[in-house]
């Protein structure tokens, strides 16, 4: 029942997120790591609820993504109370930390307008589950594979060692 509250949660603040950003074409929020790396989904949910801030253009075609997530975090934190829960170089990778990411979000959902549409729910529900899910799933396949591969090679080396250690010399 957890999982299902948290799935839901996540749905409705994945809506927000999409409804929030739906008229900055560079942004297209599917998940909660990819979707955030390169800065311009934190940006543009700050500018669609207070575009008085800054200026999007400015910050959309001129700066790198750790410049465009410590700007959105410099913002959040100076005009909305947000601290700077992330650094810009753990979510500027290409797998950045989903519950860090959440946390963010969810720290900005409560502090902006929380207006989510039915529509803006359907939508996401319309989205591809693998987009959704994203590479969370990947990645921990690929962490318990190179576990085994580690083990593997430990045990490898211990039983080597042992070889060469009972080797007459």
């Amino acid at each position: 029942m957890a999982g299902l509250q948290q799935t839901n949660s996540e749905m409705i603040l994945l809506s927000w997120v999409r409804q929030s950003t739906r008229k900055y074409p560079q942004v297209n929020v599917t998940n909660f790591t990819t979707s955030w790396s390169d800065g311009l989904a934190f940006n543009a949910l700050l500018h669609s609820h207070r575009p008085d801030l800054f200026d999007w253009n400015a910050v959309a075609s001129q700066q790198s993504p750790a410049q465009r997530l410590d700007h959105a975090f410099s913002i959040a934190r100076q005009h909305l109370g947000i601290e700077k829960l992330l650094d810009p170089e753990d979510v500027a990778t290409a797998y950045p930390d989903k519950k860090s990411i959440l946390m963010y979000v969810t720290s900005l959902f409560q502090a902006l307008p929380q207006q989510v549409t039915m529509e803006a729910i359907r939508e996401v529900e319309m989205l591809p589950r693998h987009t959704r899910i994203t590479r969370e799933e990947h990645v921990e396949v690929h962490e318990q594979h190179f576990s085994q591969e580690v083990s593997f090679i430990f045990l490898l080396s211990s039983c080597c060692a042992k070889v060469v250690v009972s080797l007459p010399t």
